[in-house]
């Protein structure tokens, strides 16, 4: 095996090791969810030298530089949780958007009902690319975070397809579902691609082979929203059956069922440490994403506004109003300062 080169995910904390085995290119996770600012870090690379391999005395440096990386990022969380950032709009996109998703703060993708999906410089507002070959509503869009190297997107014409971001060359067609794909997400590790459909039932994708890994079955109507939690070894997913499933990822078997609200679930998504779910029904509560250090909640609604709250106290922190439509979406980027609303008002804004 031979190390190519480290990536650093900040939320949750961890290096990500890309390595060539046999010719081929590999990726592992080393996940960090103990890290504080406090961590020795001296201590935290002897840990690490000790249990992986690839992290050898000429890396030692590097491995020990990310660490601290890492540390000071989390003392830029820390000293925010205290500090209410006051977002403005930025920029405003005029196209009829289904959905949209950000990639750190250089590029977003957008899905139409155009059938394309469309590829975007954040800071310009310029289309970079246009992938086209889905035959109806592009609906649900994902990068494949801390990579961003890979796009998946999801489409009324029931397939999945995957796309090199770089390029926008199409590497699969995922074909199963018996009805439209309504979400997706891939796994941290970026070997999987999970997709939730309109026929009650979510699939998982091997990215490598293009092959169908599980069928994911027991809820009773439409699956709207899904998301792996950090480790990669558990799904959840919320559904119009006012429901929503746990299930474990390397059998495909249902291992939880958390049920309460009264209406149909539109969303849900794991914390970054996985301590908490939260879920968005149509009982009037909302469209949902945690911020990536986990300390807010972003929020929108059918009253045309976006929320920020904060976890701990439940307290609303800032109402973002511009649009004049419902907000139908709505995400953080990657270091959790942006903020990018979708609108059936045909309008994409970016609030900084």
């Amino acid at each position: 095996m031979k190390l190519k080169r480290f990536l650093l995910r900040y939320y949750p904390p961890g290096i990500i090791l890309e390595y060539e085995k046999e010719g081929l290119l590999k990726t592992k996770s080393m996940d960090l969810l103990d890290l504080t600012p406090e961590t020795n870090p001296d201590e935290l690379l002897g840990e690490i030298r000790r249990s992986e391999p690839l992290v050898t005395e000429s890396r030692a440096d590097q491995v020990k530089q990310l660490i601290l990386r890492l540390q000071q990022k989390q003392g830029q969380k820390d000293h925010l949780c205290g500090f209410i950032k006051s977002f403005s709009v930025f920029f405003v996109f005029l196209k009829s958007y289904v959905s949209l998703f950000v990639v750190f703060l250089s590029r977003f993708i957008t899905g139409s009902y155009d059938r394309t999906c469309r590829v975007w410089d954040t800071a310009s507002g310029t289309d970079v690319h246009t992938l086209e070959g889905h035959r109806n509503v592009v609906y649900a869009i994902a990068f494949n975070n801390p990579y961003g190297d890979k796009i998946a997107t999801g489409s009324f014409d029931k397939t999945c397809k995957l796309w090199c971001a770089e390029t926008g060359k199409c590497f699969h067609t995922f074909c199963g579902h018996r009805a439209e794909i309504v979400c997706l997400a891939f796994n941290p590790q970026s070997t999987l691609v999970a997709t939730g459909s309109m026929d009650a039932t979510a699939r998982l994708w091997d990215v490598e082979t293009g092959e169908e890994a599980a069928t994911l079955t027991g809820h009773t109507a439409e699956i709207l929203s899904l998301c792996f939690n950090t480790v990669g070894n558990q799904l959840v997913t919320g559904s119009f059956d006012h429901t929503v499933a746990i299930w474990d990822v390397a059998s495909g078997r249902r291992v939880h069922i958390l049920t309460g609200h009264r209406g149909e679930i539109s969303n849900v998504q794991f914390n970054w440490d996985c301590s908490l779910i939260v879920t968005g029904s149509m009982d009037k509560t909302c469209k949902i994403c945690f911020s990536p250090q986990g300390s807010r909640i972003l929020t929108a609604g059918s009253d045309k506004t976006a929320r920020l709250w904060d976890v701990q106290s439940g307290v609303c922190l800032q109402v973002l109003e511009g649009h004049s439509d419902e907000i139908f979406s709505c995400v953080f980027n990657y270091e959790g300062d942006t903020v990018i609303t979708g609108s059936k008002d045909n309008t994409c804004r970016i609030w900084y």
